[in-house]
């Protein structure tokens, strides 16, 4: 008799395993790694558990044969035993060295002076005094363009869901930079003794000393891991963009990594779509077309139905210009960015199965708080993208292939 495989499948990740895992991604691999072991395969002997095959199951033998496989094994696991590309060594080498360092930055000396001769107070007021002078004007509604008013009504006579979620990220990053401006001008006056230097402000200095993001500005701003120099450039791109959007109106493509909550902007693209077309919105998703081309000042015109949007990244792969799909990602790149997509609304779609639910998320931690709907707050959406001849979605799954908004530095 054969072995129930599926039923063996479901049991073990769907039920044994599967009610513990809360996040749809982590159930998704879990099921890819299962149906690695639990398949007819593995009871032939020599069977391969990974491309290099130096994993593989044993033919029967006697208790010594066994104990000689075991021993040949290396001694350190390659990333293959999970399914990851050989980057995956680089990104964990990467990761402790961060570690390591951000640890020694925790324990220097605050008190001798640095190697140019500044002492730390010092280099803070030069410091806040930098970002205060470079800090961008808030985001005034009442100057919006005329012209191309980007909250002006839909033709359709009903308001303009993009003009909503511009007018709601104007006034987090108008908070964002009160937080700056203010905090900049507190420790200023702290380190220089006419205010009480409190203990937030004194986390400040430090932040600023390490180059690291202070936690009051964490707390007011969108998910990022950026050292503080990148940090304060990419604050600084993201409200060029929404001064853009409002002052100039409406931009033919949108940077989804300079908004603070993207999910926003995605429900807007479909609402608006809903009421042009009136399909009910619960019926709307969105299908994905990748552009020929990277640059996306070469578009010009918004498209008929959607958006355009660039500014995304991929994790452990690559886009296939040429061959226009998915590839496993090059020895020694870990990121790649993809070229302009657009958005279509589409009504019930359903992605073809050959074609791999590359996760989109805020940062690279893939991580956040449970949110009511069951996803990650890091988590936006699925891009479906077709994969290379020869691979499948699983494959793109147990790499662990994901795209990004933002990368940890520049």
């Amino acid at each position: 008799a054969t072995l129930p495989w599926d039923a063996l499948l479901y049991v073990t990740g769907q039920i044994n395993y599967g009610g513990r895992v809360t996040d749809d991604n982590d159930r998704r691999l879990l099921m890819c790694i299962l149906r690695k072991y639990y398949n007819a395969d593995v009871l032939k002997d020599d069977h391969p558990f990974t491309q290099s095959g130096t994993y593989r199951s044993p033919p029967p033998g006697e208790h010594s044969s066994y104990m000689s496989y075991l021993r040949g094994l290396p001694q350190l696991d390659e990333p293959e035993v999970f399914g990851l590309h050989t980057n995956a060594s680089i990104t964990f080498n990467l990761q402790e060295s961060r570690r390591l360092l951000d640890t020694v930055l925790s324990i220097q000396p605050r008190i001798a002076a640095a190697a140019s001769g500044k002492s730390s107070e010092e280099m803070v007021l030069e410091l806040a005094a930098g970002i205060l002078a470079e800090l961008p004007q808030p985001l005034d509604r009442e100057k919006a363009s005329v012209v191309r008013d980007p909250f002006a009504l839909l033709p359709s006579g009903h308001d303009n869901s993009l003009g909503t979620v511009l007018a709601q990220e104007a006034a987090r990053f108008n908070t964002l930079l009160g937080v700056l401006r203010r905090s900049c001008e507190e420790v200023q006056r702290a380190v220089r003794g006419l205010a009480v230097m409190s203990a937030e402000l004194e986390a400040m200095s430090i932040a600023l000393m390490n180059n690291q993001v202070p936690s009051m500005w964490q707390r007011a701003a969108y998910p990022s891991l950026k050292a503080l120099g990148a940090w304060v450039k990419d604050f600084q791109a993201r409200m060029a963009f929404m001064a853009a959007w409002m002052y100039d109106g409406e931009p033919p493509a949108f940077w989804l990594p300079g908004f603070f909550f993207p999910q926003g902007f995605m429900t807007a693209a479909l609402q608006n779509h809903a009421r042009k077309t009136h399909i009910p919105i619960d019926r709307l998703s969105f299908s994905f077309e990748v552009q020929p081309h990277d640059d996306h000042t070469a578009i010009r015109t918004s498209p008929l139905e959607g958006v355009y949007v660039y500014g995304l990244f991929l994790e452990t792969s690559y886009w296939d210009k040429e061959g226009r799909c998915l590839r496993e990602a090059r020895p020694r790149e870990m990121t790649s960015r993809l070229p302009v997509i657009h958005f279509v609304p589409s009504e019930n779609y359903v992605p073809p199965e050959e074609y791999y639910q590359c996760p989109l998320y805020k940062t690279s931690v893939r991580a956040g708080v449970l949110s009511t709907t069951g996803q990650s707050t890091n988590f936006v959406l699925y891009i479906n993208l077709p994969c290379a001849p020869g691979s499948s979605p699983a494959f793109f799954i147990m790499s662990g292939v994901a795209a990004l908004c933002a990368l940890d530095s520049d």
